[in-house]
């Protein structure tokens, strides 16, 4: 469940500001305070297939 709110938190946040957002972002969007959390979040989608990253930082990630 954790997993389908950050991916709705990222798209809106894209679809709002045309960059990635933050993981800070993504975790007060979506109620996780802990910083890893939402990275551990982030990379399931991307295992997923859902997101990609042209870089280290997770703002560089796009949709797929």
């Amino acid at each position: 469940m954790a997993v389908d709110a950050t991916l709705v938190a990222a798209v809106e946040e894209i679809a709002a500001t045309g960059e990635g957002p933050s993981i800070r972002r993504i975790g007060q969007l979506v109620g996780l305070s802990s910083s890893s959390a939402v990275a551990y979040q982030l990379g399931r989608l991307e295992e997923r297939g859902l997101i990609s990253r042209t870089g280290r930082r997770w703002r560089d990630c796009h949709m797929r």
